[in-house]
Formats: structure tokens, sequence, C-alpha cells
């Protein structure tokens, strides 16, 4: 009995350790794909990283991206007809002198003719009169730099001598009469319409901050401060732009359609806050389906979604933003998120693929696919009518919007969620109802890529300024790129527009609403040298 006691005692333990030994190699096993992951991860962060530092921030998908060793097959085109070397030659110079002429084509001209002097005008043979047989022509465009002159305003003010000789009354009052002259945009200054308009385009519609400005403007022998330069810009914007600027917002929250984003931004001397904090700059527009385009940024300090829920307050429709939880605080409104971001994340998936994996098959080309199809068919119905986009989103796109939900269902188990790809299957699902959004309504778009084009000019300008200095400043600031994006957007120059608003705002009454949109940059009243002639940037 002690020999079998002490067998079965010797099997049990064996059993034990075994039973311990594959615990212990499921945990080890657990461990190591979980620190195989977290490599992985940090492998994926690292390839994006470099790849959005040093590659090209594009994110078309060219054909020969998607089907690489088939460009042979999928380009090929047997019917057509091999065009000769003198074709293509001929052709080609034929377009780019073409091209050259429609750039210039609708700038003023003026003409320098060079002719023979009379006494040129003999011809060296027989001596007899030369006559016009024909014009050769050339084209140069000329380009003046800035250039500044004082304009000296004298308003002359007249009396009456004979009133003066023959009153009667020593207290008799004298007509003192001055001639009509145009009120001034900001009495107290040299600043003229033209100079303020100037300093404010090449602030915020070429980024040049003021310092550059300064130091331009010295070169012309012209020595203006940056902070005379930035009283002007303040003084212009809460005196005058303000008014367009609240005219402009009340009209916005009465559309059907607002996109919206926010981006970051330094203001230094904000009121119990540090100079390191960071405050927002919000930016919120029209659709351009929706009426005469509308931009609009506000200044906050920061990025709490109760902002966004002030400023469209009594607006009700569609609010088509990305996917920051903050709009939900937005009453009365449907949101519409950004298909561009959901493409994105499949981009970034792709790009942070080690390089032996990027030209395979991999699932992530899968959704890829499926987004371009879904932009593929917003090309062929962008010219269509609002309803027919409708009907034909429902008949094309619905379908592919299907297709990829039941997919992005299936493929979820099988990926990783912490890496790029299931991050973007993971954005794609918790966001779905709302991706498609846009199938709701004709006018809307399958992205806010518009809202994101109209905040890249401030983020452009932000990298020369890098900061603002005060709260005023940057509202300011906020005000002054609203009106010049609606400008621009609304085929407008913005330099001469503003110049126009300078000199027609003083004069006007404001006060009265009907005078105010007159002003607006889509009205009928705004003269023609204020309008793009060619749309080409």
């Amino acid at each position: 009995m002690d020999i079998k006691d002490n067998s079965s005692k010797t099997n049990i333990n064996k059993v034990s350790d075994l039973e311990a030994l594959r615990e212990r190699i499921q945990v080890l096993e657990q461990q190591n794909a979980e620190l195989d992951a977290k490599i992985k991860w940090y492998e994926e962060q690292h390839r994006l990283n470099i790849k959005q530092r040093f590659g090209a921030s594009s994110e078309k998908t060219m054909s020969e991206q998607i089907s690489l060793f088939n460009e042979a097959e999928d380009t090929a085109a047997p019917d057509l007809e091999e065009p000769t070397i003198e074709t293509i030659t001929y052709e080609r110079k034929k377009r780019t002198k073409g091209d050259v002429k429609d750039n210039i084509k609708d700038l003023p001209v003026k003409v320098i003719n060079y002719r023979l002097t009379p006494d040129q005008c003999f011809c060296p043979n027989c001596q007899n009169a030369l006559h016009e047989m024909s014009v050769q022509e050339h084209r140069e465009i000329e380009i003046i730099p800035a250039q500044a002159y004082v304009s000296l305003h004298k308003q002359y003010i007249y009396s009456c001598r004979h009133c003066e000789h023959h009153a009667d009354d020593a207290n008799a009052t004298v007509p003192v009469i001055k001639a009509d002259m145009p009120k001034r945009f900001l009495p107290g200054t040299i600043a003229s319409p033209s100079a303020v308009a100037y300093i404010l385009d090449q602030k915020y519609t070429n980024g040049m901050p003021l310092y550059r400005q300064e130091k331009q403007l010295a070169r012309l022998d012209i020595n203006l401060s940056r902070q005379t330069m930035s009283n002007w810009i303040i003084a212009a914007a809460q005196k005058w732009l303000c008014h367009l600027y609240n005219r402009l917002h009340q009209l916005l929250v009465k559309r059907d359609i607002i996109m919206a984003d926010e981006t970051s931004v330094q203001v230094l001397r904000e009121s119990q806050r540090s100079a390191q904090s960071t405050s927002y700059m919000w930016l919120y527009r029209s659709n351009d389906r929706d009426g005469p385009p509308i931009v609009l940024y506000e200044y906050q300090t920061t990025r709490a979604g109760k902002h966004a829920q002030t400023f469209l307050t009594g607006f009700s429709g569609y609010l088509q933003v990305d996917a920051y939880a903050g709009y939900n605080k937005v009453k009365n409104v449907r949101l519409v998120l950004c298909m561009a971001h959901a493409r994105r994340n499949f981009t970034d998936a792709i790009k942070a693929l080690p390089d032996a994996r990027k030209e395979k098959d991999v699932a992530a080309r899968t959704g890829l696919k499926y987004c371009n199809q879904l932009y593929d068919v917003e090309r062929q119905i962008k010219d269509l009518s609002d309803q027919q986009r409708f009907e034909k989103r429902l008949e094309l796109s619905k379908p592919i919007l299907d297709e990829f939900y039941l997919w992005l269902k299936r493929m979820r188990p099988q990926v990783p969620p912490k890496s790029k790809f299931g991050q973007a299957i993971t954005y794609c699902l918790n966001h779905w109802q709302d991706l498609g959004g846009y199938l709701c309504d004709g006018r809307l778009d399958i992205d806010n890529s518009n809202s994101e084009r109209s905040i890249k000019s401030f983020v452009m300008g932000r990298k020369s300024w890098l900061f603002s200095n005060t709260p005023r400043g940057a509202q300011s600031s906020a005000t002054i790129y609203s009106i010049i994006e609606s400008a621009k957007d609304n085929q407008l120059k913005p330099m001469q527009y503003l110049i126009w608003l300078f000199q027609q705002m003083p004069n006007a009454d404001i006060d009265d609403v009907n005078v105010l949109d007159s002003f607006l940059p889509w009205s009928d009243q705004i003269p023609q040298d204020c309008k793009m002639l060619s749309l080409k940037d």
C-alpha cells in the first residue's frame, strides 16, 4: 500500500507540475503576444511619424498605387491611334503657348509703338516714301512694386465779405461754409483706406507679419512702426469690419447647412492664463450649394463645446464637422461627419506598414478602396442638381456604404484595436450613422474639406506670425480673416474690396441693414475692379 500511495502521490505531483507549467506557458505566451503587439504598435507609430515628417502630405490615391502591377492592362487602349513625334511636339507647344496668353488676357494693356521717324520713312534704294506694311507684336508682363505717396487733403472754407462788412448787429453771424469732403476713415491718424487695406492684405492674405512689413516699408523710405500698424488693424476691425462680421453671422445661422472646424492659436496676454496656454480659433462657414459663401472665424480661450453652442444659437439644420465631441453640445442640429477623416485613417494605416508589406494587397487597402468608390460617385454627380445628387447617392453610394459596413463588422474582431488599421475600423463603426449623413440632402458634401481649406489660410499665416499679443488683437484677427476669406470665396480681390469698404462705409448709414447689405461680398453694388477677372490661382 505504501508503494502504491507513493506512486499515486508522485503522479499527482507530476500532473500538478504539468498544469502549472501549462499555465505558466499560457501566461508567457499572453505576455509575449502583448509585448509583440506593443512593439508592432510602436514600430507603426514610428513609420507613420517618419512619413508625416518627411513624406508627401497628399492623400490622393493614384490608380497605379491600387493596381501597381496591372498598369499596362489598366491603361492600354488598343483602338487609339498612335501619335507621331511631330504631333506630340506640335500639340505640346501649342497648348503651352495658349496657356500663357490665357493667364494675361484679362490684364490691362499699355501699347508701346515703335515707328520710324519722318526723316527715316524713305526707301534706301529709290528715296520714295515708305508705307506701313504690317506690325510685329510681342507681349511682356510688367509688375510695378508697391509705391507710396502722401495725399494732402485741403478742405476750403468760404465766407461772405458782404455780410462781414455790412452786418448791422455786432452779434450777427457771418456764414462760414466748408466744401464737401468725405468723412475720414480713421480720424486722428495718417492712415488712408489704401494703406490699411495694403497692410491687412499683406498680413492676412499673404501671411506677412508686421515686423517684416515694417522692414519692407522702410526699404520704400516709409518709417511706419509695427505698433502703429497694429493700432490701425484693430481700429479697422473694431470700428468698421465688425459691422459686416455681425451681419454675416446673422445670415449664416439662418442657413440650412453650416460647416465647422477649429485650430489652436497662442495668445500671450490673456487674463489669468499663462503665455504658453493654448487658445482656439473656431471656423464656421456655409455650404457651397446653400447660398453665397460665408466664412467666419471666432477666437475663444478654449475648445469647449459651449463656444460652438453659443455661436450657433438660432441655427437649426445640418452641422458638418469632424468627430470632435464638443459639437454634440449644439442643439437642434443633425451632425454630418467627414468621410475624408475616415479615408485618412485607412491612408495612415497603409503608410504605417513596413516597406515589405506596403505594396501587398493588405486589408487596409480594401477600406481605402471603399472610400475611393464613394468619392468616385461624388465626381460623377458634382454637376447635377441637388435633387439629382440626392437620388444618385441613394442609387450608387448607399449600396457601397452598406457593403462597406458589413466588411467593417467582419474585420473588427480580426484586427488589434490599437493598431492604425484597428483605429480606422473603430472610427468608422463608432460614427457610422453620422458618416453616412450626407445622403440625407443633395446639397451636403461628402466631407468637411471646405472648412479645412478655409482654416488653412489661418494655419499658414500662423506659421509666420506664430502668436497674437492680446485677446483684442486675436478678436480683430478673427474679424479680418472672416471678411477676407469670405471675399476670396466670392471671387473678390481682398485688397481692392477692403479699399472700397474703407472708402464707402464712413460715409454710409451702416445702422440701416439695407445699406449694410450693400457692402456684403456678394452685393451687386461692389465695383467691377474688386472682382476677380480670372478664377485661376
